[in-house]
């Protein structure tokens, strides 16, 4: 097993530029999570750590040893992708085997090997079939296995679980993360899919543009975003945002967002601290928003605009002047379209963004 650090790592293509100034360590037998919206960067820094790509600058360690000039093979790591690239004329068994083949190792070696792999994922049944004859899941078993057999230092997985269904793709997350956890491997794993990254890492690493946003658990990434964009990527629904300018008067501070104020006495001195101007974001999250049939000194006054139950929770959109709020309510909540409501926002939950730099102030 071993640590994965990157230091000042960036890739161009030309002109454009896929990874820009990464920086991240990986601890030992630790679940990292590289995640972002499709042409983030995320895909060709694991390929950066693999060996499939040479980096344009920086440095790439994996246990302590620099190995820019090291092949993919040499490095000892294992990689899984979105495609299982299963050999078609091979039985499971022999596509297990491939890389210890490759290697020439003792027939009694590999088919030990194997079989101890098989047993672990639990497809010792199908060493025998052709991959033609497995369900998606247990070709990604396979594939798995191939990769597990080398007994690599390093797990690198490029959206393994993209091409199953939604059902299988609950199944493997859990199966994927008590795999990692029992044979404890220094795992990277690269995903589009928030609660991918949410249920399976140990930390997330939430990229955009080729540059690295935030690094930290679920709960840290989700509860206390650095800017506007992991605010609005976490989260389903996403965060509301609404804009307004900071105004100050008498004892008391407020953030104008034309139809309503919302008020940020308490944080005054550190948005004059910290803001770099007047225009600011407010976000909330959906189930941090209150909802009554009767007004309150903070509520304000809304409209149902639409209301989606969903079976465990209800998702309904209320709208104040032109702007629309997602809200979580019970799965209980009855409302009809046109009814007025009173919201509220729960002060301790909310979040305080500068509007240029997009950074988090409260």
């Amino acid at each position: 097993m071993a640590e994965v650090e990157l230091v000042h790592l960036t890739k161009y293509f030309g002109n454009v530029r896929a990874v820009e100034d990464v920086n991240l360590r990986v601890e030992d037998g630790e679940f990292v999570t590289l995640l972002g919206p499709s042409g983030c960067g995320k895909t060709t820094t694991l390929r950066c750590i693999a060996g499939l790509e040479e980096p344009t600058s920086g440095e790439i360690y994996i246990g302590g040893e620099l190995v820019n000039d090291l092949s993919p093979r040499e490095r000892n790591v294992a990689m899984v992708f979105q495609t299982w690239a299963l050999y078609p004329h091979m039985k499971v068994f022999d596509n297990i085997a491939f890389p210890l083949k490759l290697r020439k190792l003792p027939k009694d070696e590999i088919k030990r090997r194997v079989r101890e792999v098989a047993e672990l994922l639990k497809i010792e049944n199908l060493l025998d079939r052709m991959p033609r004859e497995l369900s998606g899941g247990q070709q990604q078993r396979v594939a798995l296995g191939r990769a597990l057999v080398r007994q690599p230092n390093v797990f690198l997985m490029d959206e393994p679980l993209a091409n199953l269904d939604a059902k299988l793709r609950v199944y493997m997350r859990a199966e994927l993360k008590a795999l990692q956890r029992r044979l404890g491997i220094t795992t990277i794993y690269v995903t589009h899919d928030q609660v991918e990254a949410m249920t399976m890492s140990d930390r997330i690493a939430l990229m955009n543009e080729g540059r690295l946003q935030q690094i930290g658990t679920p709960d840290e990434i989700y509860n206390h975003p650095a800017n506007l964009f992991v605010a609005g990527f976490i989260g389903s629904p996403p965060m509301n945002f609404i804009e307004g300018d900071f105004v100050e008067e008498d004892s008391t501070a407020y953030v104008d967002c034309g139809a309503f104020r919302v008020d940020v006495t308490e944080f005054r001195d550190l948005i004059k601290k910290e803001a770099s101007g007047n225009a600011l974001v407010i976000g909330i999250r959906p189930e941090h928003i209150r909802l009554s049939r009767e007004p309150a000194k903070t509520a304000i006054s809304a409209e149902v605009y639409l209301v989606e139950p969903l079976g465990g929770e209800t998702i309904v959109d209320l709208k104040v002047d032109e702007t629309i709020f997602k809200v979580k309510e019970d799965a209980d909540f009855r409302a009809l379209p046109g009814e007025k409501v009173w919201m509220d926002f729960d002060r301790g939950k909310m979040h305080i963004f500068d509007k240029a730099t997009e950074r988090v102030i409260v």
